[in-house]
């Protein structure tokens, strides 16, 4: 036996005699999702009992080195137990934009004193991060932002507002972009890092179409942001006035998280019609229904061909915008099929029989795919200029 095969063994016996039943179920809410942070709760025993696990195990962020809180598996390593996790359904352990996000960023940009720092508590769930990008009329063109650090020796004084920070009413710290230079647009701005608890820092939730918020605007007047947190822990990622270059590196891996619902379950359009079709569908959407499975599939191939490409140094740069391209189609045309496959019945909008009408809200919740991360259009003119090397209009 291998030691990919030997240690895919061990992974599935460890994963049945540590994942729960219930952790074993799709997601119905956003209670079954578990976030950390230092307001958090568990919802239930088993989903403790399967955090504490995997937090002891360093499976929260295995493929992260030992010292930060991970496993220190291999990327082979980590497909395989990402493998094992998906053949039981097991949720994951931990969700959080300081993993998918700031954890690679750091990884890559940040010092020793931040990673010993900011990389154990996320890998802990002690700390809950949300992304400050966004602005009012600074979007696409995200690098025309506003918001402005101005720099008081030891300390900056920002202000400014950041939107669609997503569950900014929720995250104890930010990483956020900030102008600390006005004079260049490229190399004036700082990845900055701070506590939404200071003084100044505000949020509103935006409401959506769909009924929920999980989107806010941000606000910041008058915060003081410290340049240091301790030793060699500056309170910003890279360089003062290079945080672009961090930026466009972290923005690759928010694509990549976005992307990953693409394909989402590729059995539930189809699992979701027969139930409410008692086993009989329209041959038309049973064909849609078989066209989505085998481009779901294929998206899934891609993801893992680029995903091995990247591990080895031979990933393009604007793969992450095609993941984030089909990977927006994909998930936007799944809740279109159940919710042609639920017929009338699924915009049903508040009875306990739709669980508070998840299906039509969640189906609302996917029009945002096309705008956050990047818009389509966006995503499709560096596609076309950086992969297929068309010319420029």
């Amino acid at each position: 036996m291998s030691d990919l095969e030997s240690f895919r063994v061990e992974t599935r016996e460890w994963l049945e005699a540590n994942c729960p039943p219930e952790m074993r179920e799709p997601v119905r809410d956003e209670g079954d999702v578990y976030w950390g942070g230092r307001n958090a709760s568990f919802k239930n025993d088993a989903q403790k009992a399967w955090f504490e696990a995997c937090r002891e195990k360093g499976y929260t962020v295995p493929e992260w080195p030992k010292e930060y809180g991970g496993a220190g598996l291999s990327p082979a390593e980590g497909k395989v137990l990402r493998q094992e996790m998906a053949r039981i359904n097991a949720r994951p352990p931990l969700s959080s934009f300081g993993i998918w996000m700031l954890g690679p960023a750091l990884l890559h940009f940040g010092t020793e004193g931040q990673k010993q720092r900011f990389l154990n508590e996320i890998a802990d769930g002690k700390i809950r991060w949300c992304q400050g990008y966004s602005e009012p009329g600074s979007g696409s063109d995200l690098v025309s932002m506003q918001t402005y650090g101005e720099d008081k020796g030891d300390h900056w004084i920002v202000n400014g507002q950041k939107i669609w920070t997503s569950y900014a009413d929720e995250a104890d710290w930010i990483f956020c972009l900030v102008r600390t230079d006005k004079q260049n647009k490229y190399q004036g701005i700082t990845f900055m890092l701070f506590d939404m608890a200071g003084d100044g820092v505000s949020t509103k939730p935006i409401k959506l179409i769909s009924g929920n918020s999980p989107f806010c605007e941000t606000f910041m007047d008058d915060v003081k942001v410290p340049k240091s947190y301790g030793d060699d822990c500056p309170a910003y990622v890279g360089e003062i006035n290079r945080g672009w270059d961090v930026a466009k590196y972290l923005l690759g891996h928010e694509r990549e998280m976005i992307s990953g619902a693409g394909g989402g379950d590729r059995t539930a359009a189809i699992g979701a019609a027969m139930k409410r079709n008692a086993g009989e569908l329209d041959p038309v959407l049973r064909a849609e229904l078989a066209q989505f499975d085998v481009d779901a599939l294929s998206y899934a191939a891609m993801g893992e061909k680029f995903l091995d490409e990247l591990k080895v140094g031979k990933g393009h740069p604007a793969q992450p915008n095609m993941m984030k391209y089909v990977g927006t189609e994909l998930n936007k045309r799944r809740h279109e099929l159940m919710m042609a496959a639920g017929g009338s019945r699924a915009l049903e909008w508040e009875s306990e029989e739709t669980n508070g009408g998840k299906g039509a809200r969640s189906w609302l919740r996917t029009k945002a795919n096309s705008i956050e991360g990047g818009t389509s259009e966006v995503m499709l003119n560096v596609i076309s200029k950086r992969i297929l090397d068309l010319p420029g209009a």
